[in-house]
Order: structure tokens, then C-alpha cells, then sequence
């Protein structure tokens, strides 16, 4: 029996105690039953017994995943408006913190301002499979939370939460391949969420051959459940395009033969933990299990989509003519209407000219309100400390990446010795940090023609860029 098996069943087993204890005496099963959430909820508060304690939260989840779709949206909707700060309590403490800087003022403030909420789902938490059942519950939360705007302060609470429970310390990185239990296998083929998996025979083709490789990350709590898992190509160059690296027919290669390892799928699987942040680093921890088994690789790369790109700039399109697309280039961008744009050379050689000065501007200068890159994948690299270092046109064909990207991907090249201080060059000062072939594409315009070429008046991007990015480095 593994570890985590033998402590849920010991959590079982205190469970079922307790749940003896709850239907003891006066309290009987049809007593209990007759309870509605909210009051077992305030129970649950309440509780000072750990067995009890376990019991009732076990019954909470119980009921909770019993619900039918709009009971469970009422549930939630009571977790936001019954299980708030003490409203009272909060502004006594405050009038006192007024009068009192002290320290004690200061944790009183603290513990009033905390809703009830957060304490409430750390109990539910001790009920056996507590984790995943919460993981479920946000899940369904974000599914509806364009529904209503209160769901934002029951959002960060779980976010709250959820992200000293998921830290980088918690998890464990395992090795995936053709002989993992195939319960696991078949979460990978479930969850890959880039290039999708047809079945079993494309999933072998990924896992046995020895120029491939896969990694996952678990967390003790949802031990048979992946959080994020990583495929990875061994090469002896850095791709191009994806259609390389799933091509049937390629010609395999020992691993010791391998330069390059290619990271070109990396799937969260967790809905529930969406946005969640495990920590930087986490490639980083993938890139030293690889040279630890193979010294000879040199380069670790990226072949990544980039799936916020062509939203951005059918944006861009949209809006009023300035200094970012002029008359040619929205004239250029026009063949991208054509589904079949890519089929024709001249048109593609066209739009390349134009789009990628576009998608430098998009990855080095563009922003989220909170000041982050505003794609999700140059977020999640940039953050790990890799390194902007080519941009691949047409890299993907497929019908998604067309969709999402006009077929773009891009390269990120983790550098051991440089991972930390890209990292921090984003974490501190906000500034992507980019290869000089990327770089290079600052002197040009959005028409792909160099920035000192354009008319009188306007800004030319290079310009752009440095008041965007304070004058970071090229």
C-alpha cells in the first residue's frame, strides 16, 4: 500500500468515527439529514473535535457534490454572502487600530478582516479526499464566475488558499512513460491541452520511442492526479515548426546522439487550479533531471504556441487607424480573411513581412492591467526564466494554431547559467528579455519596412518600445 493510499484510509477511518459520534444519541442519521448546508456549515465552525470535525466536513462535500447544477450555485452564492468577515467585529477592530498601532492591534485587524469562509474551507479540507473535492469546487466556481461579480471575493479566497497548499514545495516530480500505470496514462491523453493526443497508439508514439521524454508534477494530496505534465523531443537542433517533432515517419535518434531537448507540450490539468502559480523554476527542475541523464544535451528550448496572439490583433485591426498599423499594413493584414492565406506564397510572404514586427511588439511591449505579459504561455516561460529567442511562422498548421495564432510559435531558450536573472529582469523591472534576432525586428514597422522610413509625425516603433519597456535593454 503506498503512503498516500494508507493516509487516506486512515482519514477514512477517523471520518467514520466521527460520524458515529454525530449520530450518537439525539443526533441520529434522519436528525442530521434534516440539517440544512448552511447550519452544518456553521457546525463545522464551531467544532472543536478533530474526529467530529472530519465527519461533518465529509458530510458537507458529500452533499455538496449530491447537488444538481443550480443548488450547487446557490451553495456558492451562500458561501459568499453568509460566510463573510464579521462586519461588526471588523469595524470595532478598526476604530481600535485607529487609536492602537501595536502588534496585537495589528493581528486583531488581521483575523477580523479574514472571512469566515477561509477558515471554513481549510476544515472542509480535512474530510478524506477534501483537496480534490475543493480543487472541484473552484472548478465549478470560475465556470460561473462571469455570472456574478461577487463570485471575485470567493475566488480569492480559494486563490488565497490554494496557493500556500499548492507551493513549489509541495510538489513532486515524477518521470512518465510507456510502463506508468495506464490510469495515469490515460489522464495524460484526457488532459493534454496543446496538441491534442488521438488515443493510444499516438499516445505511445510520444512516450516509448527513446528520443522522447515526459514528466509530471503531483502534489501528495491528489497523488493519482497530474498537475501539470511536460513532453518533451530530443533533437539535434532546435525546430521550427511541430509538424517536425509528431511527424510518424521521422527518423529516430539515440538519445546520446541528442544536442537539443524540446519542451513542445506543457498542459495544466487541473481546471479548479487555473491561474494558480506553482512556483517558478519548474522547468528548471525538468532541465536538471535531464542533464543529470544526459550530459550531452546543450540546449533546452521551447517550440510554444501562442494562443492570445491573433485575438490581439484582430483588436489591433479593429481600432481606430495610429501609429501601430498603418494604411499598408492593414491592407497586408486583410489576406489573413482568406482561410487559405497560408497556401499561397505570396500572400504568406506578405504577412510575414508584416507580423512579426507585430508579434515583437506584442510579446516585448504589450501589457496586462498588472503589468504582466499578456499572453498566459510567455507568462508562464518569461516567469520561469527563459529567454524570447525565435519566432517561427507558420510554425503550426493546425486548424487551432491558425485560429488562435495565424500559425505562429515561438522559441524560448532556458539557459541554466540565465534563468535567474531573467527571471528577475521580468519579476523586477518588467522587461522581456529577448535574443538579438527577436531584437532585430524593433527597427521595423508594422508594414515591415524599417521605423526610419516612416512619415513625418509618427512614432516609430522602436520608439514605442522603449517608452513601453523604460528603456530596457536590446
Amino acid at each position: 500500500m503506498s503512503e498516500a493510499s494508507f493516509f487516506t484510509d486512515m482519514l477514512q477511518s477517523i471520518t467514520d468515527r466521527g460520524r458515529q459520534l454525530l449520530f450518537s444519541g439525539s443526533r441520529t442519521p434522519q436528525v442530521v439529514a434534516e440539517v440544512d448546508l448552511r447550519e452544518l456549515c456553521e457546525m463545522l465552525l464551531s467544532s472543536r473535535g478533530e474526529a467530529s470535525g472530519m465527519a461533518l466536513a465529509a458530510e458537507i462535500l458529500d452533499r455538496w457534490g449530491a447537488l444538481e447544477s443550480v443548488c450547487a450555485q446557490s451553495f456558492l452564492s451562500m458561501l459568499h454572502e453568509q460566510f463573510g468577515p464579521d462586519t461588526a467585529r471588523l469595524e470595532q477592530t478598526i476604530e481600535h487600530y485607529r487609536t492602537d498601532k501595536s502588534s496585537a492591534a495589528v493581528i486583531a485587524l488581521h483575523q477580523a478582516a479574514e472571512p469566515r469562509r477561509q477558515e471554513l474551507l481549510r476544515r472542509l479540507n480535512h474530510a478524506p479526499n477534501g483537496t480534490a473535492r475543493l480543487v472541484r469546487m473552484r472548478e465549478q466556481l470560475l465556470a460561473s464566475k462571469d455570472r456574478s461579480a461577487e463570485y471575485h471575493a470567493l475566488d480569492a479566497d480559494f486563490t488565497h488558499l490554494f496557493g500556500s497548499w499548492f507551493n513549489r514545495g509541495f510538489l513532486t516530480l515524477r518521470p512518465i512513460d510507456w510502463s506508468t500505470p495506464a490510469y495515469i496514462l490515460e489522464k495524460i491523453i484526457k488532459y493534454e491541452a496543446v496538441h491534442e493526443i488521438a488515443g493510444w497508439e499516438e499516445l505511445r508514439r510520444r512516450l516509448a520511442p527513446a528520443d522522447r521524454r515526459c514528466f509530471a508534477f503531483f502534489h501528495p494530496r491528489l497523488a493519482d492526479e497530474p498537475l501539470v505534465f511536460v513532453e518533451v523531443a530530443l533533437t539535434r537542433s532546435v525546430p521550427s515548426a511541430i509538424a517536425d517533432v509528431l511527424d510518424e515517419g521521422r527518423a529516430q535518434i539515440s538519445p546520446d546522439e541528442a544536442t537539443t531537448a524540446v519542451f513542445y507540450s506543457i498542459s495544466n490539468c487541473q481546471d479548479g487550479l487555473r491561474g494558480i502559480s506553482f512556483g517558478n523554476f519548474l522547468i528548471k527542475q525538468v532541465v536538471d533531471d535531464l542533464r543529470r541523464d544526459l550530459p550531452g544535451l546543450k540546449n533546452f528550448v521551447t517550440l510554444s504556441p501562442v494562443p492570445g496572439f491573433a485575438r490581439w490583433l484582430a483588436k489591433a485591426r479593429s481600432s481606430a487607424p495610429d501609429s501601430l498599423l498603418s494604411e499598408a499594413a492593414r491592407e497586408t493584414l486583410m489576406r489573413l480573411d482568406d482561410p487559405n492565406w497560408a497556401d499561397d506564397d505570396d500572400a504568406a510572404a506578405e504577412v510575414e513581412r508584416v507580423l512579426l514586427p507585430l508579434a515583437v511588439r506584442y510579446f516585448l511591449a504589450e501589457r496586462t492591467p498588472e503589468g504582466r505579459p499578456v499572453d498566459p504561455v510567455a507568462r508562464f516561460h518569461l516567469g520561469n526564466g527563459a529567454r524570447l529567442e525565435r519566432l517561427n511562422f507558420l510554425g503550426d498548421r493546425s486548424a487551432k494554431a491558425m485560429e488562435q495564432a495565424h500559425g505562429l510559435m515561438v522559441n524560448y531558450l532556458y539557459k541554466l547559467d540565465d534563468i535567474v536573472a531573467n527571471h528577475e529582469a521580468l519579476a523586477q523591472r518588467g522587461e522581456v528579455i529577448a535574443s538579438t534576432e527577436v531584437r532585430s525586428f524593433l527597427n521595423q514597422n508594422g508594414d515591415g519596412r524599417r521605423a526610419d522610413n516612416r512619415q513625418q509625425g509618427s512614432r516609430p516603433f522602436a520608439n514605442i518600445m522603449n517608452s513601453t519597456l523604460g528603456g530596457g535593454r536590446k
